[in-house]
C-alpha cells in the first residue's frame, strides 16, 4: 500500500521524490555570538568579523532592526558573557544600535524662500 504525498504526517513533504524543503533558520544574536566566540580574530580583524555578524543579525530579523531589537539581543545570556574580541565587538555594535536616534526637524530659511 502506498501513501500519497498529501497524506504523509511529516510537516515537510517532499517537493518531488528525494527533495525536501529546508526550514529557514533565523540568525539570532545568540547563534552569531556563539560563532564569534570561536573566532581567534583580534584587533581590526575582530572588528570586521563582528561588523559582518552584526549586519547578518540586522538583515536576518523578521521585522526592522530597531533599538528595541538590539536591547532584546543585549539581554541574552550570550551577550552578557561575551569573551572573545569578536564577540565583545559585536556586543559593542548592539549597544550602539540600542541607542535611539535623536533627530530634530530644522526648517532653515523657509520663510525667506517663500516670501
Amino acid at each position: 500500500m502506498t501513501q500519497s504525498v498529501a497524506s504523509l504526517s511529516s510537516p515537510f513533504a517532499p517537493i518531488r521524490p528525494g527533495v525536501r524543503p529546508v526550514e529557514k533558520e533565523e540568525m539570532t544574536a545568540t547563534r552569531i555570538l556563539n560563532g564569534l566566540e570561536r573566532s581567534t580574530a583580534t584587533g581590526d580583524e575582530a572588528d570586521t568579523v563582528a561588523r559582518l555578524g552584526f549586519l547578518e543579525w540586522a538583515f536576518g530579523l523578521e521585522g526592522d532592526a530597531t533599538p528595541g531589537a538590539a536591547r532584546a539581543a543585549l539581554a541574552s545570556p550570550a551577550a552578557q558573557e561575551a569573551g572573545s574580541d569578536a564577540a565583545r565587538a559585536f556586543v559593542g555594535f548592539l549597544h550602539q544600535a540600542a541607542q535611539p536616534i535623536a533627530c530634530r526637524l530644522v526648517r532653515r530659511g523657509r520663510n525667506r524662500m517663500l516670501h
